[in-house]
């Protein structure tokens, strides 16, 4: 398992959302270039970046800030938020992003789904959000009829990198992951999945490390206010690899 922190960027600042609400908004950086550098220093393999405006609108709209962060460090980098055609992924890629991670879409398009992880093997990973086990879409704002866990069974389809799941209510709040979620996903998924959502500080993690075949674990809220030490929890995980 692997630490990842997160990255939200809306009208190209650094922010945090309180379970994914626009007007809940807490800014924490005008620079989110040098935000990326902080983490990378403390030792992250990988950044997680969502275009909060691209999420609401269906299109990315920070693609400068994404640019400068993706010139400023150096690891790899996913990035989501209203991701919907091809000319968008490959505005992205040809930006030097590493991964593109495809929400609404890939549940309203199954066709532009498959045809992605077909053309771009292994750097498309779907986002699943969730509010009580149930598919949240278009930016969290509608909540769907469809089991989070029946469409993450319906996802091992071929060159799919992986399965970004993200517990809506748990989102901000620092009121520790859905371990019981997390885990059934986990469980019925050969497909690589990515936790976020609660994590609030080094306990958390060490619950997280203990789900067998959980892939990495994204976290925001808690390393910008300090309740977690990402350098101290990226080392614990490293330890007990």
């Amino acid at each position: 398992m692997i630490i990842i922190p997160a990255i939200d960027l809306k009208d190209g600042q650094c922010v945090r959302l309180f379970q994914g609400k626009r007007d809940a908004v807490t800014k924490y950086s005008n620079d989110p270039a040098d935000t990326a550098k902080q983490w990378e220093s403390c030792g992250a393999e990988l950044l997680h970046i969502v275009d909060l405006d691209g999420a609401f609108t269906g299109r990315p709209k920070n693609l400068e800030a994404i640019i400068k962060i993706r010139n400023a460090v150096n690891i790899p980098i996913q990035l989501g938020g209203g991701v919907r055609s091809f000319d968008i992924i490959n505005k992205i890629f040809s930006a030097g992003i590493d991964r593109v991670i495809i929400g609404t879409a890939a549940i309203q398009d199954p066709k532009f789904l498959n045809r992605s992880c077909s053309k771009y093997h292994n750097r498309i990973l779907v986002g699943i959000d969730a509010k009580d086990g149930m598919l949240a879409i278009k930016g969290w704002k509608e909540i769907t009829t469809v089991k989070a866990v029946e469409l993450a069974k319906s996802l091992e389809i071929e060159g799919i990198g992986g399965i970004v799941y993200t517990d809506i209510t748990r989102d901000g709040t620092l009121s520790g992951p859905n371990i019981t979620a997390i885990k059934n996903i986990v469980e019925n998924v050969k497909t690589p999945v990515i936790a976020a959502g609660g994590v609030c500080n080094i306990e958390d993690i060490k619950k997280l490390v203990e789900i067998k075949g959980l892939w990495g674990v994204i976290t925001g809220k808690a390393i910008y206010e300090g309740t977690l030490d990402l350098k101290e929890a990226i080392k614990f995980v490293k330890s007990n690899a």
